[in-house]
């Protein structure tokens, strides 16, 4: 009788092994390398071009060509390499690691490379950091994004995947229309990464619906046919004229779809912006580390009224310097906000800025004088650019940021005395309330304030007397607090009046028979009030010439009685229309009628006002100021540490990973060799331990060879160790009669660990290091776990 053996079952890698090693034995060329794959190579370059188009609106220009065309290039490269040789997906996943380091600084980063070719530590660092970091500065970086040049290995990397993934699928898959996949993750890629502003997507569409449908209707009938031998040059004509009525054919299909796609389109799909990750992605800067400089108006008012704090040239007439947009009140202080409804969000800006504004463009040369420092910009209208003078110019400029719906720029990196730089603004002509006849006010969305007093909107209600006109309301309440108030800043010949702008201060101005105050209360006051009757309002802190004292055409030199705060209201067409509330200090208020007392419910208690800087500090040098700053103002940023921390720690940890595992479980497989199972088992787990360990160390061990025989190969390339010894101490447990005792066991395993040591010693370090990572001894494991259909019995054991 004869018995019919089945064949063991072949692990996946070995079923890979087999298919290569019967691929090259069969003479069967890789796609990668016949007529047919160039064609493929065609194809995905025109497909890979699709995408790369994507980049076009963020980054305001085809500079970002380079850094994505070698990307495309370099995927494309490894894709063909691996297919034409076969490589593993281990390998390949190396290959595009190296071709990142490699080629990532060229390519993305050239400004931190030597004559923009040979890599530097400043090129890895930014690598290694923009694995991880670059997506989010893509997103919350306001485009163009070519001021922005490192940010070119964002499109260098995902171009370098899709290359890699979609060749790879294309000239080895079976199934070849699945390479389209990748290309359409790289389409959705360019879109969430871009702006609500599309490149080309009539001409994206009809090329990757066009190429991508006939090449995978071309690969199918190859799929079809291929294997077919042909008898006769009439089947091999048959067949091309087949092949053309099928292109033409299609062509045909494909051209009317798109004509009908592109009539259609614009009726049946909703008019509705596309979704973009920067729309609503978090902002960088965290706003609570900068206090709102309304703050600091009492300061400027006062103690610095005569002193220079901007000089500003290409001023136009009527039009304002902003310092900051205030739409965020909580009861102590109102300050600008990026977390809120309607506030807008604060992305970095740089030379050029993405802005749909309309009006007069104009550029403003702002130099920042003794009396003004923070990380408030001074601009004005809507920004366009910034482009920063001087010794910190580099600094400044990486610190930027800009909110368009506020119209603020803030610097992390704060301006100093001495700082100038020049900012592109489109403003429109100055318009007043008064000019606003039948004008209607525009309900946009703005963060709604909290901590408000009831005599805000007590007092609102007095004021408008009746009035249902949003226009009319304001103008009543602008009336009231101007003709009623008396402006004072606590000056030697005003009468006293305390800063801020709390909700207790705000009460007390309003609960006064006399309303004593300025800028500060007044517009506070007054954006409150509008606010408690559902109309839109924000505050503004900047500067402004006083009427007559400044000629248009000469630089205007703003000092502190030149700082204003102002109340901004949107109205329909005209945009966020300046209303000042400031009433005359020589105002002969009378006693407001009383017809109902207003409630005084308990209120916040007004802060301690800030410290004031002094003026030796107003005098001293930038240097000296930075120094004071690093040293005494704000202390450790643990949150800029632990993102620097992460930016180096989780790359790193992913690429030590593979190698920390391999380290666990050679450990793994160690304990258990010494410390689980039949005292037998244990000291034949010895010896195998010995055995990997010279495996590891790059010697063949015979598979068949008894440990006797192994002994006598292993002496000769370690003379000093006791190899012989272990194995017939082995022998002798493993073959004899009696169990060991556990004493046994322990001082075999001595002799085991001294055995090892000694190989590794007698290594060069190289060696010694390569062999704790080698896998060989892994395989080997595995290779002989899979020859064993049951555990032996210590009797069995042959090792």
């Amino acid at each position: 009788m004869t018995t019919t053996f089945a064949p063991a079952p072949r692990s996946a890698a070995a079923s890979s092994t087999a298919r290569a090693d019967a691929a090259r034995a069969s003479g069967l060329r890789p796609r990668a390398l016949t007529r047919d794959g160039l064609v493929d190579l065609a194809v995905l370059v025109v497909l890979l071009g699709v995408v790369a188009v994507g980049f076009r609106p963020v980054w305001g220009s085809w500079g970002f060509v380079l850094a994505a065309g070698g990307g495309a290039v370099l995927g494309l490269g490894i894709a063909w390499v691996a297919a034409a040789r076969r490589w593993s997906t281990l390998t390949v996943a190396g290959a595009v690691v190296l071709a990142y380091l490699l080629g990532g600084g060229p390519l993305a980063l050239s400004r931190t490379t030597v004559a923009g070719v040979v890599p530097t530590a400043e090129t890895a660092r930014g690598l290694l950091r923009g694995a991880v970091l670059s997506w989010k500065s893509f997103v919350t970086t306001a485009p163009p994004l070519a001021s922005f040049p490192d940010l070119a290995l964002v499109p260098f990397l995902v171009l370098l995947l899709v290359a890699v993934v979609a060749g790879t699928v294309a000239w080895r898959a079976k199934h070849a229309a699945w390479a389209l996949v990748p290309v359409l993750v790289g389409l959705v890629a360019t879109v969430l990464l871009g702006t609500v502003e599309t490149a080309y997507p009539l001409v994206q569409g009809v090329v990757l619906a066009t190429v991508g449908l006939l090449w995978s209707a071309w690969r199918v009938t190859q799929a079809r046919t291929g294997d077919s031998e042909l008898q006769s040059d009439a089947s091999a004509d048959a067949r091309r004229r087949l092949a053309r009525h099928r292109a033409v054919g299609g062509l045909a299909v494909l051209a009317g779809a798109a004509a009908v796609a592109v009539a259609v389109a614009p009726v049946v799909l909703p008019d509705s912006g596309r979704t973009v990750l920067r729309e609503s992605v978090e902002p960088p800067p965290d706003l609570h580390q900068y206090p709102t400089p309304l703050v600091s108006f009492r300061h400027y008012a006062k103690d610095l009224k005569d002193d220079k704090v901007l000089t500003v040239s290409g001023l136009t007439s009527g039009e304002r310097v902003r310092i900051a947009t205030l739409d965020s009140y909580d009861g102590i202080v109102y300050a600008a906000s990026s977390d809120e409804d309607g506030s807008g969000v604060f992305v970095r800006a740089g030379q050029h800025v993405a802005s749909d504004a309309q009006g007069t463009a104009s550029t403003l040369t702002v130099k920042v004088d003794d009396g003004y420092q923070g990380p408030w910009v001074p601009d004005a209208g809507s920004v366009t650019g910034i482009r920063y003078l001087g010794g910190d110019a580099a600094t400044l400029a990486k610190g930027t940021f800009y909110n368009a719906t506020t119209g603020t720029v803030l610097n992390t990196a704060r301006l100093s005395p001495g700082d100038s730089y020049t900012v592109d603004v489109v403003t429109t002509a100055p318009t007043t309330l008064a000019d606003l006849k039948g004008v209607p006010v525009e309900q946009v969305a703005v963060p709604d304030p909290s901590g408000v007093p009831a005599a805000v909107a007590a007092k609102a209600d007095q004021f408008i007397g009746g009035a249902t006109d949003p226009r009319q309301q304001l103008l009543r309440l602008h009336d009231a607090l101007v003709k009623s108030g008396l402006y004072s800043s606590g000056l030697s010949t005003q009468m006293p009046s305390r800063p801020g702008h709390s909700a207790e201060r705000i009460d007390t101005l309003l609960a006064s028979d006399t309303m004593v105050g300025d800028d500060e209360q007044f517009a506070v006051a007054y954006a409150l009030m509008a606010r408690s009757l559902g109309i839109p309002a924000r505050v503004v802190m900047g500067v402004y010439p006083d009427a007559g004292a400044w000629k248009e055409g000469t630089p205007f030199v703003a000092t502190g009685a030149n700082v204003h705060a102002w109340v901004e209201v949107p109205f329909e067409g005209k945009g966020w229309v300046p209303i000042d509330v400031v009433p005359d200090e020589d105002n002969k208020v009378q006693p407001q009628p009383r017809s109902a007392q207003v409630p005084k419910p308990p209120v916040l208690q007004d802060p301690d006002p800030p410290a004031e800087p002094n003026q030796a500090d107003t005098g001293a040098t930038k240097d000296e100021k930075k120094k004071q700053d690093k040293n005494t103002a704000d202390g450790f940023d643990w949150g800029h540490a632990a993102a620097v921390t992460a930016a180096v720690v989780i790359p790193l940890g992913l690429l030590a990973l593979p190698f920390l595992v391999l380290l666990a479980l050679k450990s793994r497989r160690r304990a258990r060799r010494r410390n689980t199972g039949h005292p037998a088992h244990r000291i034949s787990g010895g010896w195998r331990e010995v055995l990997d360990t010279a495996v590891d160390l790059g010697h063949d061990v015979p598979s068949g060879a008894t440990r006797r025989e192994t002994a006598e190969l292993l002496t000769e390339a370690y003379p000093k160790v006791a190899t012989t010894a272990l194995a017939e101490h082995a022998d002798r447990t493993v073959f004899g009669g009696t169990d060991p005792e556990h004493d046994e066991v322990t001082a075999y395993w001595t002799g085991v660990d001294a055995a090892v040591r000694e190989m590794r010693s007698s290594v060069p370090w190289r060696r010694r290091l390569a062999s704790r990572f080698s896998v060989r001894s892994l395989r080997r494991s595995r290779r002989a776990a899979t020859t064993r259909r049951r555990p032996r019995t210590p009797e069995g054991d042959q090792r």
